[in-house]
């Protein structure tokens, strides 16, 4: 990580981040009496809660089993969940998690979809329930929340290591991960086993005109529709995606001979003559990806310092800058990114994908050797100049990167179940049911 201006990527949302039709069935409309039932740190779980849960794991467990555990080991094992989760949202809070409403929206748009409701109809739902959005949103941030302390936490505790990637790749079962996926359309023009030469001729001639048809721009789903004897005739040909170890060792070889958009010529198996079209690729091949070389002068906002005067600050370093003045030097003694300051403002080589939004979006913008006006980020004001430009073979890295993401998710629900026993074991809990 070369700055703080590298953006972190989120986590999915939680497996159960919601049971849309459980939630509206497990929403109290009075409490009457209310009493603690666990101690956790510096928080309490309520009775309330704990009913409020069980209501909702009743409603989606009784439509799935005959019999349900007995009540007593229910509220035991719903009191330990609502006990965990304290536990992360109190974690959450130290390092400082919290979740935009933006991220909300997105969160209730998905449940909408769902449903297949609209967001209005959703929210009508709930009045006529007696609820409102309010309640949903609060139990959303709750469920963003932890989840993203869940996906930050555990994945920072698992190392991968560059042997570990090399033996992956090493591996028959890494060969299969990385290698490309091909999206395949299929012509087949079917030959009888007891079909006679000329037959077989026939049918080599028609593959042979349709091949001829298609080099000369003949739309390939059409003739598949129109010629095709595959069960996948009628849906242009389409067999969808597949990696070379999935497909017969025949189809294989030629499939690794097409680029993108290509053709196969016809060739022979038991069932007749075969056309393939390599649709569309994922991975294998160059990866070609523009890098940009930048440095940028980054002034943070405060008490003593805000927008307009930050944005007033860096006008003056760029004019200065533009007059003939060192943009490294002034970076030195100006900037408040600490990861690149003393490198003059070098971020160095980026990809896309590696800055926060605001900071790609300006440097997309700026010239080789221009300076940018100054633009605002969630780390503060900056300007940028653009150095270089170059385009650059990034297959073995994405590959690599590949490898390691694999080793990482097979690795995250081990490591996950060891970090909630540790923070268990670390929390105070004292059960009052």
């Amino acid at each position: 990580m070369k700055s703080g201006l590298v953006k972190l990527g989120k986590g999915m949302l939680l497996g159960s981040l919601l049971v849309y039709a459980g939630w509206l069935q497990a929403q109290p409309r009075t409490v009457e009496l209310d009493r603690v039932v666990a101690i956790v740190d510096d928080d309490v779980v309520l009775e309330s809660e704990l009913n409020e849960r069980k209501a909702s794991i009743m409603e989606r467990l009784q439509g799935q089993y005959q019999q349900l555990p007995p009540e007593d080991v229910l509220n035991k094992q719903i009191l330990e969940q609502l006990i965990v989760e304290r536990i992360e949202l109190g974690l959450a809070k130290r390092y400082d998690i919290s979740i935009d409403e933006a991220e909300i929206d997105q969160a209730i748009a998905r449940i909408a979809q769902k449903n297949q409701v609209s967001a209005a109809a959703l929210e009508a739902d709930l009045k006529r329930q007696g609820l409102d959005m309010s309640g949903l949103r609060e139990q959303l941030r709750k469920d963003l929340t932890i989840n993203q302390l869940q996906q930050g936490v555990v994945n920072s505790r698992i190392k991968i290591s560059e042997q570990d990637i090399d033996n992956f790749l090493a591996s028959s079962d890494g060969k299969y991960a990385t290698s490309p996926d091909y999206h395949i359309g299929h012509i087949l023009i079917s030959v009888s086993s007891s079909a006679d030469a000329e037959m077989v001729e026939q049918a080599e001639n028609q593959a042979n005109d349709i091949y001829k048809k298609l080099q000369g721009g003949a739309d390939f789903a059409q003739m598949a529709i129109s010629y095709s004897k595959d069960q996948a005739a009628l849906q242009g040909g389409d067999i969808g995606w597949r990696k070379l170890a999935q497909l017969p060792e025949l189809f294989g070889n030629e499939m690794m001979k097409l680029s993108p958009g290509q053709v196969s010529k016809p060739f022979r198996s038991g069932a007749g003559f075969h056309i393939l079209k390599n649709i569309e690729q994922r991975g294998g091949g160059a990866q070609m990806v523009e890098q940009t070389h930048a440095r940028h002068i980054l002034v943070k906002t405060s008490e003593i310092m805000d927008d307009r005067q930050a944005r007033e600050k860096l006008l003056g370093l760029r004019e200065r800058i533009l007059k003939g003045e060192d943009f490294a030097k002034l970076a030195r003694e100006n900037s408040e990114d600490t990861g690149s300051m003393l490198s003059g403002g070098d971020l160095g080589w980026s990809t896309p994908g590696m800055f926060v939004p605001a900071f790609e979006e300006a440097m997309a913008q700026t010239g080789i050797g221009d300076i940018s006006r100054p633009f605002k980020s969630q780390f503060g004001w900056h300007i940028l100049q653009v150095l270089e430009r170059r385009q650059t073979d990034m297959s073995d890295r994405m590959k690599r990167n590949q490898a390691a993401n694999v080793l990482r998710s097979r690795r995250f629900d081990e490591e996950f179940q060891l970090w909630l026993t540790q923070i268990r074991e670390e929390a105070y809990v004292e059960i009052k049911l």
